[in-house]
Parts: structure tokens; sequence; C-alpha cells
């Protein structure tokens, strides 16, 4: 009888929180994180054409070098609190870009530097992105065989 009653209440519960709970606005969510990161891929072709033009380098090149600017970039502005606060009003449109994959390393690494540098950092970087490069790279691979064997 008590554990129908606790059923009941918990259903009941449920059912407060859905009705009073704050609905998020969809648009414009979409719409900050479509500008944030617009802007944020903005840059990251900027710093691309100031390495390519300034600096005398090949497209690949210069592509190879933005990409290691915004890793550290994201980094950066992660461990100094920034990147966090873009993250709250953008949403995906921080997550998408190549300083989304920066900010979800340095993150877990920065929460858990007071285990220490090998239990702490090390063990906990790749705790959120770790599972999305293994994903990642098979799924890339399971594509490749298919695109292989098609062709």
């Amino acid at each position: 009888m008590a554990k129908r009653n606790q059923t009941t209440e918990n259903k009941k519960y449920q059912e407060y929180v859905e009705k009073n709970a704050p609905k998020p606005n969809y648009l414009k969510n979409c719409i900050w994180a479509f500008l944030i990161g617009g802007l944020i891929s903005t840059f990251g072709q900027f710093v691309h054409n100031q390495i390519e033009s300034r600096m005398g380098l090949s497209h690949l090149d210069a592509t190879n070098a933005t990409i290691l600017v915004m890793i550290f970039l994201g980094a950066l502005l992660t461990g100094l609190g920034v990147y966090d606060l873009i993250g709250k009003r953008a949403g995906a449109g921080s997550i998408v870009p190549i300083t989304g994959f920066a900010n979800s390393i340095v993150s877990p690494a920065m929460e858990f530097k007071r285990e220490g540098f090998i239990f702490g950092v090390a063990g906990r970087m790749f705790s959120l992105a770790g599972p999305v490069l293994v994903y990642g790279i098979t799924s890339s691979v399971i594509v490749g065989i298919i695109y292989y064997l098609i062709g």
C-alpha cells in the first residue's frame, strides 16, 4: 500500500514539475546558436586568411595552423572561464566549432585538477571527448569500408 501511494505521489510531483518548469524559447536559442557559431566560424576564417596571406603558407598549411590557433583560443578561453559564459548564451553554437572540442577536453581536466596531474587532469581530460573520438573514428572507418566496397 505504501509503495502504491509513493508511486502516485511521484507521478503527481512529476506532473507538477512539468507544468511549472520554464519552457525554453526554441526560436531565440536557435538564433543565438546561429549567431555565435557564425561569429566563431567567421573569426576562424579571418584567422585563416591572415595566416595564409601574411605568412605565405599554402591553403592546406594555413588550414592546419588555423585549427591549432582556434583550439588554443578555445582552451585558453575555457581556462579563463570565458567560454562557459559564451556557451550559456550560444548553446550548440559554441559546441559545434573546433573551439567546442577544445572546451570539451579542457573543462573536465580543470574540474579534476585538485586530484593531481595523473589521476585528475590526465585521467579525466578525455572523459567527454574520448567517446566522441572513439565513435567518430569508428564510424569514419566503417563509412570508408562501405565506400571502398561500393566504389
